[in-house]
């Protein structure tokens, strides 16, 4: 089970809230006056064709990319533009990226343990006992002692999600976490993925693996041109989706999947 022990958000409030975030590079306008609420142990899917919006929303919830306007919550707490209480919020939200972000120089164990060590000042030695569980938990405890380079990009991936775990994040975010993996891979960072959600990790997922989507979500949100287009249950969005620009994503994806 996970660990937990940071907490959560009160009673009845969102495990993360946003409320009308707009974000624009030059004159181009990527996102356009976001709404959204994601309640705790709740798993949302982000879908939506490539230049959507969907990864500049995720990177805009802890602070990766700061929006024009708009608010941020976690747990309650707004997510502020600097400083220190923003470290504070951002070491409570796991982030797991296309591209693994290993330290190369660094074993795959020391990659895990290093962030408790250096940001919660865990003890190296419990740090390091926790990290080798997590790396257990995710199916790549044997390759602790290796360097990431010595890893397929299915493992590397994976020891990238048990190093998010080791934080004890309030939500974790995944940015299109199988994109760069070849297609035997995705599977086994999926299977991880659907066990963090069975066992109620607030998670919010952009990707284009409807199949994760349909199996593993409580929600699928979908975007278009910055804006949620529409949202619902996995069931209701693949078998009738409402809007016409969803009806033609999937009727176009869905072919492949």
């Amino acid at each position: 089970m996970l660990d937990g022990s940071r907490g959560g958000a009160g009673p009845g409030v969102p495990m993360v809230s946003i409320r009308g975030l707009r974000k624009s590079y030059g004159g181009h306008l990527v996102l356009d006056d976001v709404d959204l609420e994601v309640g705790a142990a709740e798993v949302v899917v982000i879908a939506g064709p490539s230049g959507s919006g969907k990864s500049t929303l995720c990177r805009c919830i802890n602070r990766l990319e700061v929006p024009d306007s708009g608010e941020v919550t976690i747990g309650g707490q707004p997510v502020p533009l600097e400083g220190r209480q923003l470290a504070r919020i951002r070491a409570e939200v796991g982030m797991v990226f296309q591209q693994f972000n290993l330290f190369a120089h660094r074993t795959v164990l020391e990659n895990v343990a290093l962030g408790p060590v250096k940001v919660l000042r865990q003890r190296p030695a419990q740090a390091r006992q926790r990290a080798q569980e997590l790396l257990d938990r995710v199916g790549v405890g044997a390759q602790a002692a290796k360097y990431p380079a010595q890893l397929s990009g299915g493992q590397q991936q994976r020891v990238a999600i048990a190093r998010s775990l080791a934080m004890d994040p309030k939500v974790m975010l995944f940015d299109e976490p199988t994109s760069a993996l070849d297609p035997e891979m995705i599977n086994e960072v999926l299977d991880v993925m659907k066990s963090l959600a069975r066992d109620g990790m607030t998670m919010i997922v952009v990707t284009h693996e409807m199949g994760f989507a349909r199996s593993a979500a409580d929600r699928v949100v979908f975007m278009d041109a910055g804006r949620i287009v529409e949202q619902a249950p996995p069931e209701q969005f693949f078998s009738a989706p409402r809007s016409q620009r969803a009806q033609d994503f999937l009727s176009k994806i869905l072919i492949h999947s």
